[in-house]
């Protein structure tokens, strides 16, 4: 096993993470150089590396956990974004769930949320230095009460002593991103299987999962933070089986399925309106347009068009000024006769690349638009616009 942990761990490793704490890239070498005229070089090395996966890991643990946690290059990767992980550990305790088996638990990201809401947590992962990482942070930041980290094959576990079940299974292999449930490590099937024997249970997977690979007696769920579809969850025990919802972070605000028909296909009109992700995930488009009194420009694209202007946590609203058959030579004549020079170029439906079309259009000008690329009843079809302003809904 090759450990860069254990030496961090002394107090000579922990006062060189002081002394390279938001060390630059471009002085790395220069304190590098000096340091290792008083310290090992491997461990200098090792400081080094870890300030770095320290600056990483701060986007989604932030600066204050970041520099006090301990990370893998693969844990900086895979790990929970704190704001989610957060999140699921509120609803696990509103569901009563005092005590979890934290299955793959990795460097501790979830199990880390889950004890900070009071829960029991047993964090098992079979590497011994991704094991060991997780360890040292329930200890850095004073959970190691509250979290066994264990060292074992989460199929051999037995969690009977938890009354819930959190399973994250590894979604990469050497070739990248894993899209077969089944190939997850371990299967989704056996995820299913464990979660059958707890009264509560989560399972965190691929936000592309097809629906119909949904088990019925789960409930799904798909999270999007600031934007940005994070993850998918199945949850088990919620009393809500086959529901389906799509929660926005910060907030949280949920929307639930209703079983909608497809919404309609009408004419552009003066709002566009781009509903959030994690809507489009969970096939919540029908419930928003309802909400928007809208209806869709495409039977095929998730965009909402409607007269008025409404406000709503689930969609990002543009005001449309334009609609042009997709021409490139008539949408760089708009853009310059309204000067604008700040483009932003969207598309669903079109094969064009933003990028590309910013090269061809050459934008120039004190002003900004939104142009996007789609088809309107199955035209290819410029719209034009910017953003509208809407008070957002209420959290739900």
């Amino acid at each position: 096993m090759n450990d860069h942990l254990s030496p961090l761990l002394t107090p000579e490793g922990r006062a060189l993470l002081d002394e390279v704490r938001g060390t630059a890239p471009a002085d790395e070498l220069a304190v590098a150089t000096r340091l290792r005229r008083e310290h090992p070089a491997e461990l200098v090395s090792a400081a080094l590396a870890q300030a770095r996966l320290r600056q990483r890991a701060a986007a989604k643990f932030g600066d204050a956990d970041a520099g006090r946690m301990f990370f893998t290059p693969n844990g900086v990767e895979q790990s929970t974004r704190a704001s989610v992980a957060a999140y699921r550990a509120e609803r696990m305790k509103a569901l009563g769930v005092t005590s979890v088996a934290d299955l793959c638990c990795g460097i501790g990201g979830d199990a880390i949320a889950l004890a900070r809401a009071g829960i029991r947590v047993l964090a098992v992962d079979r590497d011994p230095v991704t094991a060991a990482t997780a360890r040292a942070n329930a200890d850095a930041l004073g959970l190691a009460g509250l979290i066994e980290v264990r060292e074992a094959d989460v199929q051999e576990v037995d969690t009977a002593g938890h009354d819930a079940v959190f399973v994250d299974p590894a979604r990469r292999g050497g070739r990248g991103r894993i899209f077969d449930p089944e190939a997850y490590s371990p299967p989704l099937s056996w995820a299913v299987e464990a979660a059958s024997t707890a009264r509560v249970a989560a399972l965190k997977i691929a936000p592309g999962i097809p629906h119909e690979a949904v088990p019925a007696a789960a409930e799904a769920e798909w999270i999007s933070d600031a934007g940005d579809v994070k993850e998918a969850v199945l949850w088990f025990g919620t009393g809500a089986p086959g529901a389906v919802r799509a929660t926005l972070l910060p907030g949280p605000r949920t929307l639930l399925g209703r079983g909608l028909p497809d919404p309609a296909v009408r004419p552009v009109g003066r709002y566009l309106y781009e509903p959030d992700g994690a809507v489009i995930r969970a096939h919540l488009v029908a419930e928003v347009a309802e909400e928007l009194a809208g209806g869709l420009v495409d039977p095929t694209i998730a965009y909402i068009t409607a007269d008025d202007l409404h406000a709503t946590a689930y969609a990002t609203p543009y005001e449309i000024t334009d609609e042009l058959p997709f021409n490139v030579k008539k949408l760089k004549a708009l853009l310059r006769e309204r000067e604008v020079g700040n483009l932003t170029v969207k598309k669903r439906g079109s094969a064009v690349e933003p990028e590309e079309l910013r090269r061809k259009v050459k934008p120039q000008g004190p002003n900004a638009a939104t142009v996007f690329l789609t088809r309107v009843a199955g035209a290819p079809t410029m719209l034009v616009g910017a953003p509208a302003r809407a008070t957002a809904a209420a959290p739900s």
